[in-house]
């Protein structure tokens, strides 16, 4: 087996919330040394005090909390100290990478900004995430950033208001950004010896992933509404169909060959050949007629029968799973990170690399546990 792929190298986790500690924890699940960095001032991370009702008042290793937080180390650190700050600058001589979020200015009144942490180490790559970008100092929230990048009013029912996602996307999604701009700048450190500055917004990166519905719109001039679980493409596609059990399916028919299939093992052959239904771009034209006509025919068996057929056929289609039923999953189970006496925690690498076994990291870490 090869070593881990970041064996030896030292990241300092400026960041709280989840965009910048999930890029923390995806290097500690690649063999990093993750030290995170706490605000005295706060008592850490703030979503050490982000519990949910069933959870002990006294736990500082939450569920939220440990979401991004396996395989670290705790250093709580006051940087308006001086000698405080000369700790931290100490450690910088050592590390590879930092990973940070302040507003803009913040991180330059704390001196632990770029441009002070390169003249102490020149090679250190460092990413920061912001709201906005440098030039706007409003500081970023996830649900505001969801209504300001159109991801709130593309979502929900057509006939609904506005919904935000039931996860922080756009940090997930800031988080993606710069898990691969740091990347980069590792591999040209490799070419050049020089670390270099990695920035990333959550509005931007959450307008990056607008994609087709944001070339809809740039490309072909239509302005995307809500929906539902439709694809203003592609029909059928995401709508929820219930079965004769009462338990729910997604079909994701993404040609007319699948769509033919389909037809077929719902009984309705004749189907593929009327001429409202035989391509898809006349299907987006009859979206409704189609998905009246699919949910009648659903309805006469139960799902597993359907899904079963629909899967030896090569039709795309699943189940609409709770989230017990997701972690019943072998593959979600694949994605467990699993300490004794431990509840489990989730992993930020989802690719597997040849001759490389996961890691076995330690738990997310009690406030200053690093000695």
């Amino acid at each position: 087996m090869q070593e881990p792929i970041f064996k030896d190298m030292l990241v300092l986790e400026l960041a709280s919330v989840l965009a910048g500690p999930s890029v923390g924890q995806f290097f500690a699940e690649l063999g990093a040394r993750v030290l995170k960095v706490e605000n005295t001032a706060t008592h850490g991370d703030v979503t050490r005090s982000w519990k949910l009702s069933t959870e002990p008042a006294d736990t500082d290793t939450p569920a939220y909390f440990s979401a991004a937080n396996w395989g670290k180390s705790s250093l709580a650190l006051n940087l308006t100290e001086l000698g405080q700050l000369q700790q931290l600058h100490e450690l910088v001589k050592q590390a590879d990478v930092v990973v940070a979020s302040y507003k803009p200015g913040d991180a330059e009144k704390l001196k632990v900004d770029y441009r002070t942490l390169a003249s102490i180490n020149p090679r250190l790559v460092y990413g920061h995430i912001t709201g906005y970008g440098a030039a706007d100092n409003r500081a970023g929230y996830d649900a505001v950033v969801q209504a300001e990048s159109g991801f709130m009013h593309l979502n929900g029912e057509a006939n609904g208001g506005p919904v935000k996602m039931p996860i922080a996307l756009m940090d997930i999604l800031t988080a993606h950004q710069l898990k691969e701009g740091l990347l980069v700048a590792l591999l040209q450190r490799e070419r050049t010896g020089q670390g270099q500055l990695v920035e990333v917004s959550l509005l931007q990166a959450a307008v990056s992933a607008l994609a087709n519905q944001a070339t809809n719109y740039l490309v072909a001039g239509h302005e995307p509404q809500r929906m539902g679980s439709e694809h203003p493409n592609i029909v059928p596609y995401g709508a929820a169909y219930t079965c004769n059990c009462g338990k729910q399916l997604v079909l994701a028919i993404g040609d007319d060959r699948q769509f033919r299939k389909l037809c077929a093992i719902l009984g309705a052959a004749r189907m593929a050949d009327d001429p409202k239904y035989k391509t898809n771009y006349a299907r987006v034209q009859h979206r409704q007629e189609i998905n009246q006509k699919l949910r009648e025919l659903l309805l006469h068996q139960d799902r597993e029968v359907w899904l079963q057929a629909l899967q030896e056929q090569h039709v795309p289609a699943g189940a609409i799973h709770s989230i017990p039923e997701v972690f019943a999953q072998p593959q979600a189970q694949d994605m467990l990170l699993q300490q004794p006496h431990v509840k489990p925690g989730l992993r930020q690498v989802a690719f597997k690399l040849q001759n490389q076994e996961p890691l076995q990291l330690s738990p997310p870490p009690k406030y200053n546990n690093h000695t």
